[in-house]
């Protein structure tokens, strides 16, 4: 009897059977890995962001310029992207459960010894510590949730874990202010207290991690036989549009011709996803250091506190985008447009942020840009590593996160150097809008599909075999 083929034919009892034990698995996933790896990101946002909280009174003790604080952001991100790649070749190696545990503890030392910065070289020298140290974090987890969640369950993963960038932002807008009135006490000023409190959670959950994750499905003691059985089937299954992503012609060639890691680092594809995250990610630096001086600049007479819970506004919002919009864009198995507006609407904020007056339309303009930047971040990242083989994913993730974050670090230095040449941050605004706007222009050629049936079915025929 012929069999008919999988995406004309309607679901059978089997695949209904399949997809519901490939959906049961993934859920327990969620819930025994989202919660931790969400925590883990917390403590490293935090790290990466309290400069900018520090700020409000750190340049004034340290004497610094707009300029000098811009470049020690900067120079924190030419460490984290020299030191990216290597980080992931690394993890690949040794595994994520070691090498999670021990880049944690690293930073968070780091990021605690960030008190002891005098003048700008010294901050120049510790920021560059804790870049090196941050370094194999996000490429880690992006690549280590590849090897847990199925790519058409990726993009409510990658927001469920991603929110934790704006969660940071808020918990750590609201909690700085009050930190940095700690000033005085044992001596210290306030913004030291910041690194010491904000640091040395990392640390600790580092030793944590050692015994908490495990480096594959394979490898959980949490997870059945059958369930492992399950969950390798739907991460060995090809979306339907993988063939158009990788760097070869079509899955024929793909299975007949192994192509080299530098053929697929340069393929035109992989190129086009590097260039839309430069153009995301100017905006994501935007928001973490200089959301909390925007808000001042249109907060004049505020207290630091205020200014804290004020800044909490944009990232609440957030929140509420990016798992919203990831449901939705999973449920449609749509990643192009789903990716296209949002950095659209963030472009938008920003130009608002920049040219209106009133202080409610510029906050609604943070807002704008808030949401609709973290929320192209988490959708942009479910489809990258469809475009590498297994063996290059880890080098490939993390050339195209350290090609973005180039824009991360130069970034806080042209900000910064606009905002001493200008007084004020529009200037800065707009060029974040224009970058936007390029990266929506880039996003719209790259070769993302669309079909769900297609892909719900390739998983459960898969299985089912």
């Amino acid at each position: 009897m012929p069999q008919r083929r999988v995406d004309s034919a309607p679901p059978s009892p089997l695949q209904h059977r399949t997809a519901d034990a490939t959906e049961a698995v993934t859920r327990k996933v969620s819930r025994h890995l989202l919660g931790f790896l969400f925590l883990l990101f917390v403590v490293s946002f935090l790290d990466r962001i309290n400069i900018g909280f520090a700020g409000l009174t750190m340049m004034k003790d340290l004497g610094l310029s707009s300029t000098q604080f811009g470049l020690a952001s900067t120079l924190f991100y030419i460490a984290y992207i020299a030191c990216g790649i290597p980080a992931n070749l690394v993890l690949a190696r040794v595994g994520a459960r070691r090498w999670i545990g021990c880049i944690m503890i690293a930073w968070g030392l780091a990021s605690t010894a960030t008190m002891f910065a005098t003048n700008a070289t010294t901050l120049y020298w510790l920021r560059m510590l804790v870049g090196v140290t941050e370094a194999g974090f996000l490429p880690g987890m992006l690549l280590y949730l590849t090897c847990w969640f199925p790519p058409a369950w990726r993009a409510r993963a990658n927001a469920l874990f991603m929110i934790a960038m704006p969660v940071t932002a808020a918990f750590g807008s609201a909690i700085s202010g009050y930190i940095l009135k700690l000033d005085g006490h044992a001596g210290l000023a306030g913004w030291q207290w910041l690194f010491v409190l904000e640091g040395m959670p990392a640390a600790l959950l580092g030793g944590v991690a050692f015994f908490y994750l495990d480096d594959s499905p394979r490898a959980a003691r949490w997870l059945s036989a059958d369930e492992k059985r399950t969950l390798e089937a739907a991460l060995d299954a090809i979306p339907a549009d993988t063939a158009s992503a990788m760097p070869v012609q079509d899955a024929k060639a793909a299975d007949a011709v192994a192509p080299t890691l530098w053929q697929q680092l340069r393929s035109p594809v992989v190129l086009r996803f590097a260039a839309a995250y430069f153009c995301l990610v100017n905006t994501l630096a935007m928001v973490a250091v200089w959301a909390p001086l925007i808000v001042k600049g249109f907060s004049a007479g505020a207290s630091n506190v205020t200014v804290g819970l004020i800044a909490t506004i944009p990232q609440l919002v957030t929140i509420v985008a990016m798992i919203v919009w990831g449901r939705r864009s999973d449920r449609r198995q749509e990643r192009k447009w789903h990716l296209a507006m949002p950095m659209l609407l963030s472009g938008a904020g920003c130009v608002l942020s920049a040219q209106a007056g009133a202080p409610l339309v510029q906050l609604l303009g943070v807002c704008l840009a808030s949401a609709g930047s973290y929320t192209a971040m988490s959708i942009f990242w479910t489809v990258p590593d469809q475009a590498f083989t297994p063996q290059a994913r880890a080098v490939g993730i993390a050339v195209i996160n350290a090609i973005g974050n180039i824009s991360s670090a130069a970034n806080p230095l042209v900000v910064g150097w606009l905002k001493d040449m200008t007084h004020s941050y529009s200037a800065g605004l707009v060029y974040s809008a224009a970058l936007l706007v390029l990266g929506a222009g880039i996003v719209t050629t790259l070769p993302l599909g669309t079909s769900n049936r297609e892909k719900k079915a390739s998983v459960a025929t898969r299985v089912a075999a």
